[in-house]
Formats: C-alpha cells, sequence, structure tokens
C-alpha cells in the first residue's frame, strides 16, 4: 500500500498533544515497518529535523492558507497525485470531498458536547474557538465518510459511540497512546542544573500544565494552590508553562490573594525533551483537568517519578488507575487535601511513585503503532487500489 499521513504542525517549533501523537505514530512506524510506502504530508517549518526520510518514508511540503483551507484543498489533492490508497489524518478533522478511503484520529469529541460547547463557547483564544466551531462543522460528516475512527481511550469510544449513534460499529476502534522512551526519571546533577537554571525554576514547586483551555481548570488549580500555602504555610511555588501573564493576573484578581503573583513561576513554552528534568525535581505533579480523552502527561510524570494528583473525570481514572491520587477537579479543596496528602505523608507518596512506575510501563508507542498498522491492513484488504 501506499498511505498517506497528515502531519500538518509536525514541523512547527511549539508542538502539543496531537502533534507528539502523530509524531510519535510516525517514528515507530518507520522502526516496524520496511513493506508498505509511506507519505508524510506536513506544513513547511522551522523544526524540520524531527523526522527524516527513509527508503519507504518520503515527506511532502504543502503550502496552502488557513488550516480548513490546507486540510480541505491541499490535503486531498496532494494526496490523490501521490497515488494514496488510504490516508490518515491524525488530529480529530479531515478532508470531507476525497474518495481516498479515510482513516481519521479522533482524539476527543469534547467541542461536541452540550455542557462543554456552552463552556468553551465564551473561553480560550479565538484561534482555540474557532478551531472548536470548525470541528463540529466537519466532524460529523467524517463519522459518515470514515473507513475506520480510531480513539484513544475506552472512555471516549464510549462517548463518541454514544454521541453519534454508532453502537457496535466496527469502524470504531480505541488504540491507546504511549510514553516516549526519554521519559524516566534524571538524577545527574548537571542535567537538573542546567534545566533548573534555563527556566529558572525555583527549588521547592508544583508543576502544572496551565492553558486558557477552560477544560484545563487553571482557575480551580490556582485556588487549591492558594488554599494549600494558606492551610499549610509552605514556601513552595507553582510552575506552569506556556501561559499568558494577562490571563493569570485576571485569574489572581478572581481569588483575590496579591500574594499569588509572588508564587507562580511562568517558565514559557517547554521542549519535550526537557520535560523530564522538571518531572524529576517537581513535588508533586498536578492535572486536575475537567475532561480529556487520555492524559499523556499523566503517563510521563509518572514514568519520571513524579507522584500525579488528577481528576475522577472522563478518561483520566482508566489512565491513571490506581498510580494517582485522585480528587474531583470542581472541587479545589479536594485538589488541595490531595497536595497536603502527598507532602506530609511519606508512605503514600512513594507508594504512588513506585505504582505510577509500573503504571506508565503499560503504555508504549510501539504498541500504539503496530495496532495503527494492523488498521491500515486491513483496510488494505479490503480496497481495491483505484489510485495508482
Amino acid at each position: 500500500m501506499r498511505i498517506g499521513i497528515e502531519g500538518q504542525r509536525l514541523f512547527r517549533p511549539k508542538k502539543h498533544g496531537m502533534d507528539m501523537v502523530a509524531l510519535e505514530l510516525i517514528r515507530n512506524l518507520q522502526l516496524i515497518d520496511h513493506e508498505n510506502e509511506y507519505v508524510l504530508f506536513i506544513r513547511p517549518d522551522v523544526d524540520n529535523t524531527v523526522i527524516r526520510e527513509t527508503p519507504n518514508f518520503r515527506i511532502v511540503g504543502l503550502e496552502g492558507g488557513s488550516y480548513p483551507l490546507w486540510e480541505q484543498i491541499s490535503l486531498p489533492k496532494a494526496a490523490k497525485k501521490e497515488g494514496c490508497d488510504l490516508l490518515h489524518c491524525t488530529s480529530n478533522t479531515a478532508p470531507l470531498s476525497t474518495d481516498i478511503p479515510l482513516v481519521i484520529t479522533l482524539h476527543d469529541i469534547i467541542y461536541m458536547e452540550k455542557g462543554f460547547v456552552s463552556l468553551l463557547s465564551g473561553s480560550g483564544t479565538p484561534y482555540q474557538r474557532f478551531g472548536n466551531g470548525y470541528r463540529r462543522l466537519v466532524v460529523p460528516g467524517l463519522i459518515k465518510k470514515s473507513r475506520k475512527i480510531i480513539t484513544v481511550s475506552q472512555y471516549e469510544r464510549q462517548r463518541i459511540s454514544s454521541f453519534f449513534g454508532m453502537k457496535d460499529d466496527p469502524r470504531l476502534t480505541s488504540v491507546y497512546n504511549g510514553v516516549s522512551e526519554h521519559f524516566h526519571p534524571v538524577t545527574d546533577p548537571g542535567v537538573l542544573g542546567k534545566i533548573k537554571a534555563k527556566y529558572s525554576l525555583p527549588d521547592d514547586f508544583f508543576f502544572f500544565f496551565g492553558n486558557t483551555d477552560p477544560k484545563k481548570n487553571t482557575r480551580g488549580t490556582i485556588k487549591a494552590f492558594a488554599d494549600y500555602i494558606t492551610r499549610t504555610g509552605s514556601k513552595s511555588m507553582l510552575v506552569m508553562p506556556d501561559f499568558d501573564r494577562q490571563e493569570l493576573d485576571k485569574i489572581i484578581a478572581e481569588t483575590g490573594n496579591e500574594s499569588l503573583h509572588d508564587r507562580i513561576k511562568l517558565t514559557g513554552y517547554i521542549t519535550n525533551t526537557d520535560l523530564p528534568a522538571i518531572y524529576s525535581q517537581c513535588k508533586v505533579f498536578l492535572y486536575p483537568s475537567l475532561r480529556e480523552s487520555f492524559g499523556i502527561p499523566i503517563l510521563e510524570a509518572m514514568a519520571c517519578g513524579a507522584p500525579v494528583i488528577t481528576s475522577n473525570t472522563s478518561s483520566m481514572p482508566e489512565i491513571a488507575g490506581t498510580a494517582a491520587a485522585i480528587a474531583d477537579p470542581y472541587n479545589p479543596s479536594e485538589i488541595t487535601d490531595r497536595m497536603i496528602a502527598l507532602t506530609t505523608d511519606t508512605g503514600y507518596r512513594n507508594q504512588l511513585i513506585e505504582q505510577g512506575f509500573l503504571q506508565s510501563a503499560k503504555f508504549t508507542w510501539r504498541s500504539m503503532a503496530q495496532n495503527v498498522l494492523e488498521i491500515y491492513r486491513e483496510i488494505g484488504t479490503k480496497t481495491p487500489n483505484t489510485n495508482n
């Protein structure tokens, strides 16, 4: 087969969750599949060394305006020109007008759900709101059109099945994400010191991926941290990467605790390969999201030996198992209770760390890629080649 894979954003310098999933899929397919031909469709950008061409993997750079124009016009035209037998779109959306058999990775349908549509409609950045609107527009048609719909957890598969009336539909399947091999405890003092200096990290800190996306529960987490300081008198700080200072100022104003300005460190974007050294130095990793389809950082932190607090909602208990402290994300005081437990009970803390190593080891990108490859083969055996 000649398999097309959409990776529009893989060469951009600041990669996030879905970008990393696509990147690890491609890297591992390069290791395990030397029979099929692959064409990787990307938008040219500065980080062009993350993937290398191999004898059966070729990279095609496509220009094409905004994301929707690139995806709906440039991508299907290029995939047809390249004679692709199937096209795998990796980030929730895909072209509606192609005749090439489609595989779509539908990470989540949060933007379709009534409660979250209301929550998201007036929040987040204009880019996030536009993206959610675009997904709401095209995903229903793609559900009908796609040969296979991959999602990332059993929870999300059940949500998609229920929302779109897909009970027992064999096209819908779940394939777990993985943990990259560079996530492990960092103990080298030189490496730890270098990363600490690079991001001006404090000596004593909680680590939290703050985000303007409302589902990340930034307000609730900051309230929980403020409560932790009040209840314990701790000198700990909260480290948040890639978060806007003005947005933080608004949240702090809501709490009425101006002292938080000196207790929260904004680092800017953190390179993925630097994260292990930060997980390895944090007191606790906080991931009390309101809604997730998977939650890769939960496993990354566990693999680095950081105790984790996450939520009792959506996919997070499925992914964390018994290896994390679970809290109600809508109740900041409950998050605070878990913070206190993990910083005062050494036995409990060590128990979760050990369980975390075992839990994170269950999720590998190699296994994910092997499962996706089987899906490609399944479609290949049922689809005659009409493009060559």
